[in-house]
């Protein structure tokens, strides 16, 4: 997978913890669509075991 679209999949999942989907979906949905069919079962394969990262909550530490 490209560094590129990796920076963007990371992206989008830190968007998505943070309530903004539809920036991660802008971000992400382009890099998915242009993306060959080898690199397009790798992002499959890394969504999949990163599924977590879409879903997890951030805490804000209070000082």
């Amino acid at each position: 997978m490209r560094s590129s679209t990796l920076r963007a999949l990371n992206r989008a999942a830190e968007l998505t913890r943070q309530n903004r989907f539809t920036e991660a979906v802008l971000i992400a949905e382009p890099v998915i669509l242009t993306a060959d069919l080898d690199e397009g079962d790798e992002i499959r394969r890394w969504l999949i075991a990163h599924v977590t990262d879409f879903a997890a909550q951030t805490t804000k530490e209070t000082p």
